[in-house]
């Protein structure tokens, strides 16, 4: 039997994933801007987990980067979705909207 704090990992790790996607779907977005908007939703993430996180989705395919040169700061990634991947997110949100019906149905 699992842990409550493996599922929780567990849990948070799909979600996150799919919050990821869902933002960098809206439009090119900076790992910094990703992270401002997760705070603001109440989900804490700090930089060491992100980083990761974004690589791993990218080495997996579901998003991409463009690198922008500026004299203000060192070059910043720039986040987006394959093309591929914005159309499995639209399926991943009603995905979710189905579950997270369900779930409300049985937990209220």
């Amino acid at each position: 039997m699992w842990e409550a704090e493996k599922i929780t990992t567990q849990m948070k790790k799909w979600i996150l994933e799919y919050l990821i996607l869902s933002i960098v779907s809206k439009g090119d977005v900076y790992a910094n801007d990703i992270i401002t908007k997760l705070k603001k939703a109440n989900l804490i993430v700090v930089e060491w987990t992100m980083y990761p996180l974004l690589s791993r989705l990218k080495s997996e395919k579901l998003l991409e980067y463009v690198r922008v040169e500026s004299v203000q700061w060192p070059p910043r990634k720039y986040y987006r979705l394959t093309r591929r991947w914005q159309e499995t997110l639209d399926v991943m949100h009603q995905v979710w909207k189905d579950l997270s019906n369900s779930v409300n149905k049985i937990t209220n």
